[in-house]
């Protein structure tokens, strides 16, 4: 196979370059390989290229700032970035959105992986044909390869132990005070922690990945915890002194457990050293700090899945700053929090669920609390699971579709007879739907019509699934209103590629359509919808919901007095402040002009009232500027109802709250009405 392809492949690890260069040469690639940003600038302007794989830690610079610099003389070159950290999604958009990356690849990767996306690249303009094994789950590797890579794979691991005993004499050093050292080594650790995993060292790389965290804070200016250093370098030197012994090339690469990241705050150091071992045995990453300035410190650098909390760290009700303070970053609003304390009044409890916290563990909390939290906070903190509805007469296509994308990320629903799809869509409510071209009775291109014509689908995003690609079929999917297609036989690789890629899609389309621009919180919309789910889990669980409408006092004064981007400054920050305040299962919205709703579940109405003090009390402590420069606070006014007191139904508990607003303006504004 001749792909007739240049890659610029920017890497400046020597045996990560050596491993993939083989591989795509061997795919028929032209590959140009490059050890730092200079020298690949230098390469571009005498070497035209097809596209660009970055890796992210580059001598001297950052592989982001290596694409500004080559987007000033190539603005559509396709780039690959590789890196181990840049997973939140601030970077993502950074990224993609502003430096043009077609796709970021979480290191350590294989080969094989790299492959699919490099091809990925270019399929739109020249679609390969697909091997007659293209269902099959990995990609076929031919056996000389296979040998040329198993030779590089033995290569490396001969060497681990020579690596790592140089990197032992770089900690010593570091241990020592040696600033360039500890450069040195962080350089050493960042590249065992990408390259050992794309030869199939797993162990070797988890066990880099850790130390590298901890070196980290260090080389960016902080302080370095040397027991750590210590713990995590003897576990990554018992792991290269047996290193396991690498997947064949082209196998799958082991199915790993995703590691969560925990960051536990408390003072003391019993807590976070057993927090540290429960994490451990329950593959949760738990970062230790003991202030509010270390916490803060920690979620800036690093993704952080969510946040244990002492309640009274330092003072009574001391933890609630730090978790004020964690959920004032930027990019952490949502963060998932739970609180530890001893005994758990309900002014703790209060005040807990105001801060946004969804768990409040006793103290010491057991092996059983701790793993229940970290479950529920790394899958609060995780992608929502996508749905796709498949539809095709042949039951064992559906077979291999669901193998295909099913994961824990993805739920598959298949359908076996054309005419049952619209039930299908109103029972499940899929995000994406594939859709076999020729079926008995109607066609695909007749269902994405039919689609098409009806309101609520006209959004959903189609994919056909045909053995046709001829310019008539491309056209007539298109004219039907396919969003995509794909061939047959079915290369898993692309379909789970092209399936994430409109997921991904619609996913950021539904935020941008259900969501309010000055305020960040849900349109009305969007609002009630999520308010009948929780009152139905409310129902089913035999709790209680407490619905509130808030107003914002004499904010037409606010306009006329101080200047109407004064009053949207005014809004953005209550919208901020609801967003940041109370838990991931409450819903926040906004109702129109100034009044914004908040539904509480699980609350009573006077839990609801004292929760939302907090929130008034914040509120009235804020100064705000007006356009000329003067100073101003503001207030609101709020009413409450509640299940089952006030009604099970929306409409009834949004009556009912509305009207004791009224009663808390008529009252004398500033106030709580239940």
């Amino acid at each position: 196979m001749s792909s007739g392809r240049t890659l610029l492949f920017l890497e400046d690890d020597k045996d990560l370059q050596t491993l993939v260069s083989t591989f795509l040469r061997e795919k028929g690639y032209r590959v140009e390989p490059a050890r730092t940003a200079a020298e690949a600038l230098t390469l571009l302007e005498r070497v035209p290229v097809d596209a660009a794989i970055v890796d992210g830690l580059l001598p001297g610079m950052t592989g982001a700032d290596f694409i500004r610099e080559l987007r000033k003389t190539q603005p559509d070159l396709p780039v690959l970035f590789a890196s181990a950290f840049w997973k939140d999604l601030k970077s993502h958009e950074l990224l993609t959105r502003q430096l043009g990356v077609a796709r970021i690849i979480h290191k350590p990767y294989r080969p094989e992986e790299l492959l699919v996306w490099v091809a990925q690249l270019f399929a739109p303009v020249t679609p390969p044909p697909p091997p007659p094994e293209a269902l099959e789950d990995e990609v076929v590797v031919g056996d000389d390869l296979a040998a040329s890579l198993a030779a590089l794979n033995a290569e490396y691991g001969s060497r681990l132990r020579e690596k790592v005993g140089g990197l032992e004499a770089l900690l010593g050093r570091v241990r020592a005070g040696e600033r360039e050292a500890l450069d040195e080594a962080y350089t050493v650790v960042h590249k065992l922690h990408g390259t050992a995993g794309s030869y199939g060292y797993a162990e070797v790389s988890s066990a880099a990945g850790r130390l590298e965290l901890v070196l980290k804070p260090a080389r960016d200016g902080g302080v370095l915890d040397a027991g750590a250093m210590e713990e995590a370098f003897r576990a990554l030197a018992t792991r290269a002194a047996v290193p396991v012994k690498p997947a064949p090339a082209g196998a799958p690469g082991p199915v790993l457990p995703v590691e969560g990241v925990l960051l536990v705050v408390d003072e003391d150091a019993a807590v976070l050293a057993d927090a540290e071992r429960l994490g451990r045995a329950h593959v949760v990453r738990v970062l230790p700090a003991r202030t509010a300035d270390e916490a803060r410190v920690l979620a800036r650098r690093q993704w952080v899945d969510g946040v244990l909390i002492h309640m009274h760290l330092g003072e009574p009700l001391g933890g609630i700053s730090v978790a004020h303070a964690l959920r004032a970053e930027e990019g952490l609003s949502q963060l998932p929090l739970a609180f530890t304390g001893e005994g758990g009044t309900l002014e703790d409890r209060v005040a807990a669920a105001h801060a946004g916290a969804s768990l409040f563990l006793p103290r010491p909390f057991t092996s059983q609390d701790f793993t229940a939290a970290a479950e529920r906070m790394v899958a609060a903190r995780r992608p929502e699971r996508s749905k796709v509805l498949v539809v095709d007469d042949d039951p064992d296509a559906i077979t291999a579709l669901t193998h295909a994308l099913a994961s824990d990320h993805i739920e598959v629903v298949g359908l076996g007879d054309a005419h049952g799809l619209m039930e299908a869509l109103a029972e499940h409510r899929p995000d994406l739907l594939l859709l076999d071209v020729q079926m008995p009775g109607p066609s695909g291109f007749d269902l994405c019509r039919i689609l098409r014509s009806t309101p609520e689908w006209q959004e959903l995003p189609v994919l056909l699934i045909t053995a046709h690609l001829g310019l008539e079929f491309r056209l007539a999917a298109y004219q039907a209103g396919a969003d995509d297609y794909i061939s047959k036989p079915v290369l898993r690789e692309e379909l789970l590629a092209r399936v994430q890629a409109r997921l991904e899609r619609a996913r950021l389309s539904r935020e941008r359509a259900e969501r309010d621009a000055l305020t960040g919180l849900l349109l009305r919309r969007p609002f009630i919808d999520g308010v009948r789910t929780r009152l139905a889990e409310a129902q089913r669980l035999g709790k209680p919901l407490a619905l509130c409408f808030l107003d914002v006092d004499h904010f037409k004064q606010v306009n006329d007095r101080y200047g109407h981007l004064s009053g949207d400054r005014v809004l953005t920050r209550l919208g901020r402040l609801l967003g940041a305040r109370f838990r991931r299962e409450d819903v926040r919205g906004r109702w129109g002009g100034e009044e914004f709703v908040v539904a509480l579940l699980g609350e009573t109405a006077a839990n609801a009232k004292e929760i939302l003090a907090r929130t008034a009390a914040e509120l009235a402590g804020m100064t705000f500027e007006g356009d000329a420069g003067e100073s101003f606070r503001i207030t609101f006014s709020a009413g409450i109802a509640a299940t089952p007191t006030d009604g099970a139904a929306v409409e009834e508990l949004l009556k009912i709250a509305d009207a004791r607003l009224y009663r808390a303006k008529a009252n004398g504004r500033n106030r709580i009405e239940t």
